[in-house]
């Protein structure tokens, strides 16, 4: 017969990430750098997103860090457009970790500004791990379903700002705008929640104004 052991954790798996987070996030407000990790399922619309942001960051330095499990197309997208971005490969991890961030911060060789950590197109995993940033922007969108505050809580539960992409399709899909939020605020009482899309380029400058903001203080 088997028999059944009790195994005491001791230590976080979380742990030895959630240290070198801490580091890296030191390191960044040492240097004078805004740290921002992008959030959302694959097509939410990260990379045009933040070149709808970018080019209104007036007199502040953008860097990227464009994470995917394979290719590279977002990040040469961005170096096309002058902005300074860097690759990681995850060859299959579903989300970035802190020791990954690290090694692309220190590559990037980067000083006062803001770092957008764009994230593994998925809304379950990176949710879960502190990379170094000061804050999570979460990009939904309404072609996605208003039930994803319930479907993938901790997403919007951990979001310091929430931009509701292509908003300029809801006079044609059905989408309830009062159950997403609804389900947001269950969840998550303070985050600001914008409207925003990436074909009218309509909601970014508030966006633009809350990172100012954040950057500022």
């Amino acid at each position: 017969m088997s028999e059944n052991k009790e195994i005491e954790i001791m230590q976080s798996v979380y742990d030895k990430n959630d240290e070198v987070a801490a580091r890296i996030n030191s390191e960044l407000t040492q240097s004078g750098i805004y740290a921002i990790n992008v959030m959302g399922a694959p097509g939410a619309g990260k990379t045009t997103s933040l070149i709808q942001i970018v080019k209104r960051l007036n007199d502040v330095t953008p860097y990227v860090i464009e994470g995917d499990i394979e290719a590279d197309f977002d990040t040469k997208t961005l170096q096309a457009l002058g902005i300074k971005a860097i690759q990681i490969n995850t060859g299959g991890a579903c989300h970035l970790d802190s020791p990954l961030i690290g090694k692309a911060v220190e590559d990037l060789g980067i000083k006062n500004g803001v770092l957008f950590i764009e994230n593994i197109g998925n809304l379950v995993c990176p949710a879960e791990f502190m990379i170094g940033e000061h804050a999570k922007m979460l990009i939904s969108t309404v072609t996605e379903g208003s039930d994803k505050p319930y479907k993938y809580p901790l997403a919007f539960e951990k979001a310091d700002i929430i931009l509701l992409n292509k908003c300029d399709l809801i006079p044609y899909i059905d989408f309830d705008e009062d159950f997403f939020m609804k389900g947001v605020r269950a969840l998550n009482k303070t985050a600001p929640v914008i409207k925003v899309s990436g074909k009218t380029e309509e909601g970014f400058d508030k966006v633009v104004s809350w990172i100012m903001d954040k950057l500022n203080a």
